[in-house]
């Protein structure tokens, strides 16, 4: 569907199927093919250049972690100032799976595609990443032909199916998690997988700029078939937290730990948050303001000036907040707001330190 800004354009009849159709099915630098000569004689080609020429790259990303409702004008939303030409959710068996493909109008754009990366929709951070065209058809026949319902050539046995093979790609036997308790240690997480053999050499707690834990873990199982039976574990809780996994790669893992992003020996099930005066508020509206906050905490008294709203590098609401109550005590009384309304949002609280505080509104967050 074509949109402009925040208003459906339908009367011109360009939706999205159409536009991805004629990417299939027009040449294009970008897009396509180009159609061959016409002609019957083909001059010999000019001596190649003094310079190297690389063809710009097919302008598609990636994006992980989408609600599961989800929807092509929130995906053009999230690119509110970028050109999006088609939003091709990913299913299986008929499911969402969070993921999509994000085609844009020039190369160009792909650069400040990645820079939405870890940005909310939702109550949800979404990941982004830079695909490649091939990527992007196979999904395409994926859709098509889960939507046909498989294969007309009933009886012939095939070697692997689609989904097979994306499984293969998907599952390489490490798993991240994210929405671990501060608390948690590398034996909560064995408890969680006990039914899997794991050892604590296998988990990696990651860390933020200040060592401390990001609720974030990479665990290595013994195969892929072992990661992706794990992957029932999905949302289910750990100390009351519900937990997401996500297929990973030996790729990411070895990015965070050249990054010093693993977490030490030291900080490992520490508190980090107790006692504390603050709490992180996630899943705000990003219409909410601070008069909405104080009303969401009708029972405490707080003002204006101990409210933060976080922003991201585009002054966008980011959907989270620090709250400072007077006292622990306070602060603890509060959480019994927690996965409460607001709006129509279900809110969730999080104690969190005066430290992660400063740290997000000397981001300018």
């Amino acid at each position: 569907m074509f949109y402009r800004g925040k208003f459906v354009d339908s009367g011109d009849a360009r939706e999205t199927g159409f536009k991805r159709q004629r990417l299939m099915d027009q040449g294009s630098s970008y897009y396509g093919t180009p159609p061959g000569p016409s002609y019957m004689y083909n001059a010999p080609p000019p001596p190649p250049p003094a310079y190297s020429y690389y063809p710009p790259p097919f302008p598609v990303v990636r994006l992980r972690g989408l609600p599961f409702d989800c929807t092509e004008a929130e995906i053009v939303d999230f690119f509110h100032d970028l050109d999006v030409v088609d939003v091709l959710f990913v299913h299986k068996g008929g499911k969402s799976t969070g993921e999509a493909y994000c085609v844009l109008g020039y190369p160009l754009q792909i650069d400040f595609a990645l820079q939405r990366n870890r940005e909310t929709i939702g109550r949800r951070y979404v990941e982004v990443f830079q695909s490649r065209k091939d990527e992007y058809y196979k999904a395409i026949a994926n859709e098509v032909y889960d939507s046909q319902g498989g294969s007309s050539r009933r009886g012939v046995p095939r070697a692997r199916s689609f989904d097979e093979s994306k499984d293969l790609a998907d599952y390489t036997g490490v798993l991240r998690l994210r929405g671990l308790p501060y608390t948690a240690s590398k034996e909560d997480i064995m408890e969680f997988f006990k039914d899997f053999v794991l050892s604590e050499s296998k988990i990696h707690m990651i860390a933020n700029s200040e060592g401390r834990p990001t609720g974030e873990a990479f665990v290595e199982f013994a195969s892929a078939e072992d990661s992706k039976a794990a992957m029932a574990k999905d949302r289910m809780t750990l100390k009351y937290r519900y937990i997401e996994l996500f297929p990973s790669s030996q790729e990411e893992l070895e990015e965070a730990a050249s990054s010093g992003r693993l977490l030490t020996k030291s900080f490992e099930g520490k508190d980090m948050g107790e006692p504390t005066t603050v709490l992180r508020m996630r899943g705000l509206p990003f219409s909410a303001g601070k008069t909405d906050i104080i009303d969401f905490f009708k029972n405490s008294t707080l003002s204006k000036d101990s409210i933060y709203i976080t922003y991201n590098a585009d002054g966008r609401p980011t959907g989270e907040a620090f709250v400072e109550f007077a006292n622990v005590d306070n602060a603890k009384a509060a959480l019994v707001n927690d996965r409460m309304t607001l709006g129509s949002r279900y809110i969730e609280l999080f104690p969190a330190s005066l430290d992660e505080l400063k740290e997000a509104t000397s981001r300018g967050r």
